[in-house]
């Protein structure tokens, strides 16, 4: 299976490439895997390998974008067998098709609902359409 996700998020780069580097963020994300980095690009990301539920890979990728950072995520990987954290399923294809799904969808609504509280964890307290750093005005009479 294949997952892409884009998230905009209105912090520097690097602040937000540190934050995905955070392996108790990955085991919010994803329980069920075991994830290991194979490279660690810095500002720009990370790459990671993963096994337990699903085998392959997936990678973080930090792009500038305007006072904010897109992140870029991609996964390229198979769900397992019962019993292996390496061993991709077998069967008949229409089968492992529904089962794919099932992980799929669990894996992206897992991804997006971590990612979008990184994103609020970072631009927290910013007026929307403000720079990063921005705190909100004291409301007073």
């Amino acid at each position: 299976m294949d997952v892409i996700d884009e998230t905009f998020v209105v912090a520097p780069p690097a602040v937000v490439a540190a934050a995905l580097r955070d392996p108790a963020l990955w085991r919010s994300l994803w329980p069920d895997l075991d994830v290991a980095v194979f490279m660690d690009r810095g500002d720009e990301g990370v790459r990671l390998t993963v096994t337990g539920a699903l085998v392959g890979s997936n990678e973080f990728w930090v792009e500038p974008w305007g006072d904010g950072a897109i992140v870029h995520y991609y996964l390229r990987a198979d769900p397992t067998r019962r019993g292996s954290a390496t061993e991709p399923v077998t069967g008949e294809p229409r089968r492992l098709a529904r089962r794919a799904v099932r992980v799929r969808t669990a894996h992206c609504v897992r991804l997006k609902r971590g990612l979008n509280a990184l994103k609020d964890a970072l631009e927290a307290g910013r007026p929307p359409g403000t720079p990063y750093g921005t705190k909100a005005a004291a409301k007073g009479h």
